[in-house]
């Protein structure tokens, strides 16, 4: 017993003996597995309201090393459901903020912050140095740039998705089929709303970033039976559970028998997105706002309200006397928005206002202003709201 406790003493210290003992006992773990997720290296892909979740009990697990991809800062809406991420950190960048935390968890992680937007360019070789990749991020033309990159380098793949209070989650795993064998289009811009858009509750993150870990983990160890061929779909706010089995495509054009797409593409071309050299070239933090009160005074002198949410949303609560013209609709509707009058762009929360407002003001309606907090701060407030379809 003696010569067996000095020769584990070689390979962990006591205190990671102590700080690991929990799942050490696990007949699926032990030390053989121990040092299977201290070899390990993960990629989280987001450091937002999965990515949260799945690097922080990522590195709590003894995962050595965690490469982080974001390119965003700490903003104070990401705070009710990015848990890496704390009051002070508002502002930072994501990747930092992530390393200072969960190098408190744990120090003996290695993390590795990549401060940038995975494109086309640089993903397979930021992928390449990894061993699993976990996919948190929130836009289409991400998902299948990342499912992509892990086919052509043969990298197991841990995907889910949130909004409001359902997730879903499924494992990729070379040679079993991939993100386009389950979803082979993308849907039309604007038909799947984001979180920004359409909201979530924290805890639906926590849940799916949480199973994400787990999937992670159990490709490492290779223990137990991964989520491959299946989509597990969760909503929270009917307390209900279903999984649906999928298959692999042998047409797929990325991992089938014939593939056709041997190179990383133009993702957001492919999802009918405007590429990003045509994206607004001015930071929407310094978008022209005014608020609720301000905006109430210029629509009583004659100011005209521009509502670019979604006709659901538009449905169910409006501010009076607005004109719903859908986001992805603002280009070809420009007509209908009089450029000698001042406009008031607004959403629901004053994120999809501000980017409409800069391309407004770049289109020549100087006057352009969003609505700062959008309806729900016009709601807090009181004023007058309406309902119903009309």
């Amino acid at each position: 017993m003696a010569v067996g406790t000095r020769q584990l003493a070689q390979t962990f210290s006591k205190e990671q003996l102590t700080r690991y003992s929990r799942q050490l006992i696990l007949e699926e773990l032990g030390l053989d597995g121990q040092r299977r997720l201290r070899d390990g290296r993960v990629l989280v892909i987001g450091a937002g309201g999965l990515g949260s979740p799945s690097s922080l009990y990522l590195a709590a697990a003894g995962v050595g090393t965690l490469g982080v991809v974001d390119g965003d800062r700490v903003d104070l809406s990401n705070l009710h459901r990015q848990i890496l991420h704390h009051t002070q950190d508002v502002g930072v960048p994501k990747t930092a903020s992530a390393r200072q935390t969960l190098g408190a968890i744990n120090p003996d992680v290695t993390v590795v912050p990549h401060q940038t937007v995975l494109t086309s360019e640089n993903a397979l070789e930021i992928i390449g140095g990894y061993d699993v990749v976990v996919n948190g991020s929130d836009n289409f033309p991400t998902r299948y740039l990342v499912n992509d990159a892990c086919v052509m380098l043969g990298k197991p793949l841990v995907d889910a998705s949130i909004l409001k209070w359902e997730g879903q989650a499924t494992t990729f795993l070379p040679g079993r089929g991939c993100y386009r064998c389950l979803f082979p289009t993308p849907p039309p811009p604007g038909a799947v709303p984001s979180c920004a858009e359409g909201g979530v509750i924290g805890a639906v993150a926590g849940l799916m970033g949480s199973l994400q870990a787990v999937e992670a983990i159990k490709v490492l160890l290779g223990a137990g039976e991964s989520l491959a061929n299946r989509l597990l779909l969760v909503d929270l706010l009917a307390g209900e559970m279903r999984t649906v089995r999928w298959t692999r495509n042998p047409d797929c054009p990325v991992c089938g028998d014939a593939p056709t797409i041997t190179a990383l593409i133009d993702y957001e071309a492919f999802c009918g997105l405007p590429g990003r050299d045509h994206a607004p070239a001015a930071d929407v933090a310094d978008t022209p706002e005014v608020d609720a009160a301000e905006a109430r005074r210029l629509l009583a002198e004659g100011a005209q309200l521009i509502d670019v949410r979604e006709p659901w949303e538009w449905a169910a609560v409006r501010i009076p006397g607005a004109v719903l013209i859908p986001m992805r609709e603002v280009p070809a509707r420009l007509s209908e928005i009089d450029p000698a009058r001042p406009v008031i762009v607004q959403c629901a929360t004053g994120v999809r206002s501000a980017q409409v407002t800069q391309a407004l003001r770049a289109a020549g309606y100087a006057g352009a202003v969003n609505l700062a907090g959008g309806i729900v701060d016009w709601e807090n407030r009181a004023f007058p709201i309406e309902s119903g379809r009309r």
